[in-house]
């Protein structure tokens, strides 16, 4: 159980949560700052909307994806010592023991490394969506942006999924 949570679930199951909470946040803000001219007056400014807006996103998932994966594996491994001691009466030492004899350091590495490349690609994907929210020919304004903040959910799902099955066969 440990070594498909640390392998997939956990860096999956995170990116999924982040782009529903986060991700949608991310790209309805960039959507209204689009439609309400915001970003024109930061090129009027002179300053780089894309600089200004998407590194400071990008940096923060570059940081936050690999340790909310982390949160999520350790307790997830919480989660099933107590279920398997608990409910099934399995004792601690032997759970333990099958944890740490199951999963290596490489297998960690490898939820890592997922965490790191799905933040690179929830973040551009919802920033994108959000950014170039006014060219949207179904709708402007509020029906673009949920528009967008749609299609940035549903495109950031499934490149999480096709990026996940490329990275692993990579890793294996």
């Amino acid at each position: 159980m440990a070594l498909s949570l640390i392998r997939e679930l956990g860096p999956v199951l995170t990116a999924i949560m982040i782009i529903a909470r986060a991700g949608s946040a991310m790209t309805a803000e960039i959507g209204i700052m689009r439609i309400s001219e915001q970003i024109d007056a930061l090129k009027t400014m002179g300053i780089n909307p894309v600089r200004f807006l998407v590194s400071p996103r990008l940096a923060a998932g570059l940081i936050s994806f690999p340790l909310l994966t982390a949160l999520f594996d350790v307790i997830g491994i919480f989660g099933g010592y107590v279920t398997g001691s608990i409910l099934l009466g399995i004792n601690s030492g032997i759970y333990f023991s099958r944890v740490e004899s199951s999963v290596r350091m490489t297998d960690v590495n490898g939820g890592f490394t997922k965490a790191i490349v799905f933040s690179v690609v929830v973040i551009t994907i919802c920033c994108f969506q959000g950014y170039y929210t006014h060219t949207r020919k179904e709708g402007f304004g509020a029906k673009g942006v949920s528009l967008s903040t749609t299609s940035a959910v549903v495109i950031s799902c499934v490149l999480v999924l096709i990026v996940d099955y490329i990275v692993t066969s990579f890793l294996l």
